[in-house]
């Protein structure tokens, strides 16, 4: 029994729902949820169409010969996907090329992108090698007018060796954001090999693999946001701070004129290293060593109304960790647990345990209240120098899951503590 030619209408539905979702993204004011929203409604629409158009593509084959190409389409995107999430490179391709060849029939398997071959396996490798300009003229064809090439002919390919077993070839272009980015050769040793069936199986495999490259490249966008928004937000120097700190060193320039020349020193370290390892992973010891440079600066400050503790085994000083995560925890325990006249303990601690690294900021200040609780993870609270709880709670689970956010926990009067637990192999 013949299913339903597929809709119209399905691809309309997904198309409209992506576009809500990415138009929703951009009204957002907070970069990374605009990177998150706009990856949903692209993949939405881009597996939308696509699944859409596999259906057609087998539409009008038998329902056994339907099976076994999908089966043998997805097959192949499954082992393909963890190597194109690295986009479309020399080492990408040619590990694709090797997985489709395997799998499929073809005596030979290229990966272009739009000037050159990036992947070959297969017949031929003696003289088609990966990093040669592309020769023939139907692949060109496949990526100027983005559409499927069939080449039934020797000539059509364009080998000049005399010898070369490639006789007849299906060309697929590779999609990137509606454009040929490159494509998906297999080559046979004889134009009877160009069956309705192989070509329904290399377009369909065309799109999926354009699909994997569609969400590389959203996932490249979105990592490149994150490291824009803390480029961004590294750049803002909160003015109070910055005041502050000048005023205290500005008082010991009169009263004790080498405590100033130390603090300016420190003042010079402490923005020198905001500035560097932006988004690279760093040891914990390093981040301790950032934060000391605040907390020197805020120690002039407060005088001796701020006690602080480190407990940090040396096991867990090689750690590595996403820059920045300490400080604005510290400067969260300064801004709302110190008393208006009062002293206050921080104690940051570390501890390994179970193939996991917990660290906590502790103290033992004002707490703080449910509704400031409520509010802690909204974009822009308690920002202080610039770089908010908010961009390390979304720091955290972009770089280790979404299991492994801020937690905090806080009583008034009696104090707070925010501590993060991540996995100690991936932080190698």
């Amino acid at each position: 029994m013949q299913g339903r030619r597929p809709s119209r209408q399905i691809i309309v539905t997904g198309i409209l729902a992506g576009a809500i979702v990415t138009v929703f993204a951009w009204l957002l004011r907070d970069i990374v949820a605009q990177a998150v929203l706009v990856w949903i409604g692209t993949v939405f629409v881009v597996n939308v169409a696509l699944i859409t158009a596999m259906l057609t593509i087998f539409y009008d084959q038998p329902e056994h010969a339907k099976a076994l190409q999908a089966h043998q389409v997805f097959g192949i995107a499954n082992e393909t996907v963890s190597h194109l999430r690295k986009g479309l490179t020399v080492e990408s391709a040619m590990q694709v090329a090797r997985i489709v060849l395997r799998e499929g029939d073809a005596i030979a398997v290229a990966i272009t992108d739009r000037s050159q071959v990036l992947g070959f396996a297969g017949a031929g490798e003696d003289h088609h090698a990966a990093g040669h300009e592309i020769m023939t003229v139907g692949t060109k064809r496949a990526i100027q007018y983005n559409a499927p090439q069939i080449l039934g002919s020797k000539s059509d390919i364009g080998c000049p060796q005399h010898d070369c077993p490639l006789r007849a070839a299906i060309v697929v272009p590779l999609e990137l954001k509606g454009v040929a980015a490159g494509t998906l050769k297999f080559y046979y040793s004889n134009a009877d090999k160009l069956t309705e069936s192989r070509i329904a199986v290399a377009e369909g495999l065309g799109r999926l693999l354009s699909t994997q490259l569609e969400v590389s490249e959203v996932e490249k966008q979105r990592e490149l946001a994150f490291r824009a928004e803390l480029k961004a937000l590294q750049a803002q120097i909160n003015p109070h701070f910055l005041f502050n700190t000048l005023n205290t060193i500005t008082m010991f320039c009169r009263t004790d004129p080498g405590e100033a020349r130390r603090l300016l020193v420190q003042f010079s370290n402490f923005f020198r290293k905001s500035l560097e390892h932006s988004d690279e992973m760093i040891t914990l010891k390093q981040e301790l060593d950032y934060v000391n440079n605040y907390l020197v600066l805020e120690r002039a400050r407060f005088g001796n109304n701020l006690h602080i503790v480190e407990d940090v085994p040396l096991a867990a000083e090689n750690v590595r960790i996403p820059a920045f995560l300490l400080q604005p925890l510290v400067e969260n325990s300064i801004k709302h647990g110190l008393p208006e006249s009062g002293k206050l303990s921080i104690r940051i601690r570390a501890q390994t345990e179970n193939g996991l690294v917990r660290v906590a900021v502790e103290d033992d200040g004002r707490g703080m209240s449910a509704e400031e609780m409520g509010r802690l993870f909204r974009p822009g609270f308690g920002k202080g120098l610039g770089i908010g709880l908010h961009n390390v709670n979304e720091r955290l689970k972009g770089t280790f899951g979404p299991e492994h956010g801020l937690k905090v926990s806080s009583t008034p009067d009696i104090g707070t503590s925010i501590s993060f637990e991540i996995p100690y192999e991936r932080t190698a």
